[in-house]
Protein backbone atom coordinates (compact mmCIF):
# COMPACT_ATOMS: atom_id res chain seq x y z
CA UNK A 1 0.00 0.00 0.00
CA UNK A 2 1.34 3.40 -0.87
CA UNK A 3 1.79 5.78 1.91
CA UNK A 4 0.67 9.26 1.98
CA UNK A 5 3.90 11.56 3.15
CA UNK A 6 1.89 14.93 5.27
CA UNK A 7 4.87 17.01 4.58
CA UNK A 8 4.76 19.64 6.62
CA UNK A 9 7.20 21.66 4.68
CA UNK A 10 4.92 21.79 1.71
CA UNK A 11 1.60 23.16 3.85
CA UNK A 12 4.50 25.36 5.38
CA UNK A 13 5.51 26.80 2.14
CA UNK A 14 2.13 27.38 1.28
CA UNK A 15 0.72 29.02 4.03
CA UNK A 16 4.00 31.35 3.83
CA UNK A 17 2.92 32.54 0.36
CA UNK A 18 -0.36 33.47 1.18
CA UNK A 19 0.96 35.76 4.19
CA UNK A 20 3.54 37.31 1.75
CA UNK A 21 0.60 39.03 0.16
CA UNK A 22 -1.65 39.70 3.16
CA UNK A 23 1.17 41.34 4.85
CA UNK A 24 2.07 43.51 1.58
CA UNK A 25 -1.87 44.12 1.64
CA UNK A 26 -1.25 45.95 5.25
CA UNK A 27 1.47 47.73 4.20
CA UNK A 28 0.37 49.14 1.35
CA UNK A 29 -3.06 50.03 2.99
CA UNK A 30 -1.89 51.22 6.33
CA UNK A 31 1.79 51.86 6.27
CA UNK A 32 1.62 49.90 9.09
CA UNK A 33 3.93 46.35 9.22
CA UNK A 34 3.04 43.67 11.78
CA UNK A 35 5.19 43.20 14.56
CA UNK A 36 5.30 39.63 16.57
CA UNK A 37 7.17 40.24 20.01
CA UNK A 38 8.54 36.55 21.74
CA UNK A 39 9.71 36.74 24.65
CA UNK A 40 12.87 33.89 25.50
CA UNK A 41 13.46 34.05 29.51
CA UNK A 42 16.85 32.11 29.94
CA UNK A 43 19.00 30.36 27.12
CA UNK A 44 17.67 26.78 26.88
CA UNK A 45 19.73 25.79 23.79
CA UNK A 46 15.88 24.60 22.12
CA UNK A 47 14.40 27.39 22.84
CA UNK A 48 17.01 29.56 21.49
CA UNK A 49 16.49 27.63 17.70
CA UNK A 50 13.32 27.82 17.99
CA UNK A 51 12.95 31.57 18.83
CA UNK A 52 15.41 31.96 15.91
CA UNK A 53 13.62 29.66 13.05
CA UNK A 54 10.09 31.56 14.18
CA UNK A 55 12.52 34.98 13.50
CA UNK A 56 13.35 33.95 10.30
CA UNK A 57 10.28 32.93 9.45
CA UNK A 58 8.77 36.54 10.25
CA UNK A 59 11.20 37.94 7.65
CA UNK A 60 10.28 35.40 5.24
CA UNK A 61 6.44 36.76 5.09
CA UNK A 62 7.37 40.25 6.20
CA UNK A 63 6.58 40.07 9.99
CA UNK A 64 9.11 42.23 11.88
CA UNK A 65 10.83 39.97 14.61
CA UNK A 66 10.77 41.74 18.32
CA UNK A 67 12.92 39.75 20.34
CA UNK A 68 12.33 40.08 24.15
CA UNK A 69 15.40 38.56 25.95
CA UNK A 70 15.04 38.09 29.61
CA UNK A 71 17.63 36.32 31.95
CA UNK A 72 17.22 32.51 33.61
CA UNK A 73 16.41 34.08 37.29
CA UNK A 74 13.77 36.79 35.98
CA UNK A 75 10.68 36.28 38.63
CA UNK A 76 7.05 35.56 37.81
CA UNK A 77 6.11 39.20 38.62
CA UNK A 78 9.13 41.00 36.02
CA UNK A 79 8.09 38.89 33.20
CA UNK A 80 4.15 40.00 33.40
CA UNK A 81 5.85 43.21 33.57
CA UNK A 82 6.88 43.13 30.35
CA UNK A 83 3.68 41.35 28.69
CA UNK A 84 2.40 43.90 30.19
CA UNK A 85 4.66 46.31 28.34
CA UNK A 86 4.07 44.66 25.01
CA UNK A 87 0.05 44.28 25.54
CA UNK A 88 0.23 48.01 25.97
CA UNK A 89 2.36 48.69 22.84
CA UNK A 90 0.43 49.83 19.95
CA UNK A 91 3.16 48.44 17.34
CA UNK A 92 2.31 45.21 18.60
CA UNK A 93 0.26 42.90 17.18
CA UNK A 94 1.12 39.07 18.54
CA UNK A 95 3.04 37.87 21.47
CA UNK A 96 4.94 34.32 21.60
CA UNK A 97 6.36 33.47 25.50
CA UNK A 98 8.26 30.47 24.43
CA UNK A 99 8.25 27.73 26.49
CA UNK A 100 9.34 26.13 28.85
CA UNK A 101 10.30 29.27 31.23
CA UNK A 102 12.64 28.39 34.15
CA UNK A 103 10.82 26.77 37.04
CA UNK A 104 10.33 29.74 39.40
CA UNK A 105 8.05 30.97 37.09
CA UNK A 106 4.22 30.52 36.89
CA UNK A 107 3.53 30.13 33.42
CA UNK A 108 0.25 29.42 33.24
CA UNK A 109 -0.39 33.00 35.04
CA UNK A 110 2.19 34.38 32.07
CA UNK A 111 0.30 32.79 29.51
CA UNK A 112 -2.99 34.23 30.55
CA UNK A 113 -1.75 37.58 31.09
CA UNK A 114 -0.87 37.69 27.09
CA UNK A 115 -4.07 40.07 25.19
CA UNK A 116 -6.36 37.43 24.28
CA UNK A 117 -5.97 39.94 20.76
CA UNK A 118 -2.27 39.35 20.52
CA UNK A 119 -2.11 35.70 22.00
CA UNK A 120 -0.61 34.38 18.29
CA UNK A 121 0.39 31.40 20.18
CA UNK A 122 -2.84 30.42 21.83
CA UNK A 123 -1.69 29.61 25.01
CA UNK A 124 -4.18 32.06 26.82
CA UNK A 125 -6.94 29.74 28.62
CA UNK A 126 -9.56 32.40 27.58
CA UNK A 127 -8.32 31.48 24.20
CA UNK A 128 -8.60 28.12 24.73
CA UNK A 129 -12.56 28.20 25.98
CA UNK A 130 -13.22 30.27 23.15
CA UNK A 131 -11.76 27.84 20.31
CA UNK A 132 -13.61 24.93 22.60
CA UNK A 133 -17.09 27.07 22.05
CA UNK A 134 -16.28 27.59 18.21
CA UNK A 135 -15.91 30.97 19.20
CA UNK A 136 -13.60 33.61 18.10
CA UNK A 137 -9.92 32.65 19.69
CA UNK A 138 -6.47 32.14 18.68
CA UNK A 139 -5.43 28.35 18.53
CA UNK A 140 -2.88 26.88 20.56
CA UNK A 141 -0.09 26.63 17.43
CA UNK A 142 0.82 22.99 16.95
CA UNK A 143 -2.87 21.91 17.40
CA UNK A 144 -3.67 24.46 14.73
CA UNK A 145 -0.60 22.63 12.53
CA UNK A 146 -1.98 19.23 12.95
CA UNK A 147 -5.16 20.47 11.77
CA UNK A 148 -4.04 22.82 9.04
CA UNK A 149 -2.25 18.98 7.85
CA UNK A 150 -5.02 16.69 8.03
CA UNK A 151 -7.27 19.64 5.76
CA UNK A 152 -4.18 20.29 3.29
CA UNK A 153 -3.95 16.65 2.42
CA UNK A 154 -8.02 16.13 2.43
CA UNK A 155 -7.53 13.70 5.62
CA UNK A 156 -11.08 13.20 6.45
CA UNK A 157 -12.65 13.03 10.26
CA UNK A 158 -15.68 13.12 9.98
CA UNK A 159 -16.96 9.85 12.78
CA UNK A 160 -13.42 8.46 12.76
CA UNK A 161 -12.30 7.15 15.50
CA UNK A 162 -8.83 9.17 17.03
CA UNK A 163 -6.68 8.67 19.66
CA UNK A 164 -4.51 11.37 20.90
CA UNK A 165 -1.98 10.54 23.08
CA UNK A 166 -1.41 13.10 25.87
CA UNK A 167 -3.27 15.91 27.42
CA UNK A 168 -0.85 19.07 27.91
CA UNK A 169 -3.31 21.91 28.01
CA UNK A 170 -0.82 23.44 24.47
CA UNK A 171 -1.09 20.34 22.89
CA UNK A 172 -3.53 17.07 23.66
CA UNK A 173 -5.78 18.73 25.46
CA UNK A 174 -6.42 21.90 22.49
CA UNK A 175 -6.14 19.34 19.52
CA UNK A 176 -8.69 17.05 21.31
CA UNK A 177 -11.12 19.98 20.94
CA UNK A 178 -10.52 20.97 17.59
CA UNK A 179 -10.49 17.50 16.24
CA UNK A 180 -13.83 17.00 18.39
CA UNK A 181 -15.14 20.33 16.51
CA UNK A 182 -14.11 18.74 13.73
CA UNK A 183 -16.79 15.79 14.17
CA UNK A 184 -14.10 13.14 15.15
CA UNK A 185 -14.79 11.12 17.96
CA UNK A 186 -11.91 11.59 20.18
CA UNK A 187 -10.69 9.35 23.18
CA UNK A 188 -7.75 11.05 25.18
CA UNK A 189 -5.15 8.64 26.25
CA UNK A 190 -2.40 9.42 29.25
CA UNK A 191 0.30 8.31 31.92
CA UNK A 192 -2.80 6.74 33.57
CA UNK A 193 -4.48 4.87 30.90
CA UNK A 194 -5.23 1.55 31.31
CA UNK A 195 -4.65 -1.29 28.40
CA UNK A 196 -3.48 1.94 25.89
CA UNK A 197 -2.33 -0.29 22.98
CA UNK A 198 -5.82 -2.09 22.58
CA UNK A 199 -7.28 1.34 23.06
CA UNK A 200 -5.38 2.28 20.17
CA UNK A 201 -5.72 -0.60 17.68
CA UNK A 202 -9.37 1.34 17.37
CA UNK A 203 -8.09 4.00 15.97
CA UNK A 204 -8.08 5.08 12.47
CA UNK A 205 -5.94 8.62 13.40
CA UNK A 206 -3.40 8.53 16.41
CA UNK A 207 -2.09 11.79 17.61
CA UNK A 208 1.10 11.17 19.28
CA UNK A 209 2.41 14.01 21.79
CA UNK A 210 3.02 12.26 24.94
CA UNK A 211 6.96 13.65 24.60
CA UNK A 212 8.46 9.73 24.49
CA UNK A 213 10.47 8.68 21.60
CA UNK A 214 9.43 6.04 19.80
CA UNK A 215 6.42 5.01 22.39
CA UNK A 216 3.93 3.86 19.77
CA UNK A 217 4.95 0.28 18.66
CA UNK A 218 3.83 -1.13 15.14
CA UNK A 219 1.16 -3.89 17.25
CA UNK A 220 -0.78 -1.30 18.34
CA UNK A 221 -1.63 -0.03 14.92
CA UNK A 222 -4.40 -1.37 12.84
CA UNK A 223 -4.36 -1.28 8.88
CA UNK A 224 -4.32 1.94 7.42
CA UNK A 225 -4.07 4.02 10.28
CA UNK A 226 -3.30 7.60 9.76
CA UNK A 227 0.20 8.78 12.29
CA UNK A 228 0.44 12.40 13.49
CA UNK A 229 3.44 12.63 15.36
CA UNK A 230 3.92 15.64 17.51
CA UNK A 231 6.49 14.84 19.07
CA UNK A 232 10.21 15.85 18.16
CA UNK A 233 13.05 13.91 20.38
CA UNK A 234 16.54 14.02 21.25
CA UNK A 235 18.01 12.14 17.86
CA UNK A 236 15.58 13.35 15.70
CA UNK A 237 12.90 11.23 16.60
CA UNK A 238 9.01 11.62 17.29
CA UNK A 239 6.94 9.96 19.86
CA UNK A 240 6.14 7.14 17.17
CA UNK A 241 8.17 4.01 16.23
CA UNK A 242 7.75 5.34 12.79
CA UNK A 243 10.64 2.55 10.93
CA UNK A 244 8.87 -0.18 12.37
CA UNK A 245 5.18 1.28 12.20
CA UNK A 246 4.98 3.24 8.68
CA UNK A 247 3.69 -0.38 6.93
CA UNK A 248 0.66 -0.25 8.72
CA UNK A 249 -0.11 3.28 8.05
CA UNK A 250 -1.95 4.83 4.77
CA UNK A 251 -0.37 8.34 5.70
CA UNK A 252 1.95 9.92 8.42
CA UNK A 253 4.01 12.98 9.31
CA UNK A 254 7.69 12.96 8.84
CA UNK A 255 10.04 13.74 11.54
CA UNK A 256 11.32 16.29 11.26
CA UNK A 257 9.60 18.17 8.51
CA UNK A 258 5.95 17.35 9.85
CA UNK A 259 4.21 19.04 12.36
CA UNK A 260 7.22 21.32 13.10
CA UNK A 261 7.36 23.81 10.51
CA UNK A 262 3.41 24.54 9.85
CA UNK A 263 3.64 25.06 13.74
CA UNK A 264 5.86 28.13 13.03
CA UNK A 265 3.16 28.83 9.56
CA UNK A 266 0.18 28.82 11.73
CA UNK A 267 1.79 30.85 14.41
CA UNK A 268 2.76 34.01 11.65
CA UNK A 269 -0.57 33.56 10.58
CA UNK A 270 -2.58 34.23 13.61
CA UNK A 271 0.10 37.04 13.78
CA UNK A 272 -1.21 38.31 10.39
CA UNK A 273 -4.99 37.42 10.92
CA UNK A 274 -4.44 39.96 14.62
CA UNK A 275 -2.62 42.39 12.19
CA UNK A 276 -5.45 42.74 9.68
CA UNK A 277 -8.25 42.63 12.86
CA UNK A 278 -6.23 45.88 14.06
CA UNK A 279 -5.58 47.89 10.95
CA UNK A 280 -7.72 46.42 8.16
Amino acid sequence: MEKLILDGRVVAKAVEEDLKVRVQRIVEKTGKTPVLATILVGSNPASVTYVRMKGNACMRVGIIPKKVELPETTTTEELLAVIDELNADDNVCGILLQHPVPRQIDERKCFDRIAMDKDSDGVNVASFGAVTMNGEGFKCATPYSIMSILGYYNVDLKGKDVVVIGRSPILGKPVSMLLLNADATVTICHSRTKNLPDIVRRADVVVACVGRAKFVQADWLKEGVVLVDAGYNEGNVGDIDLENCIEKCSAYTPVPGGVGPVTIAMLMKQTVEAAEKKYL
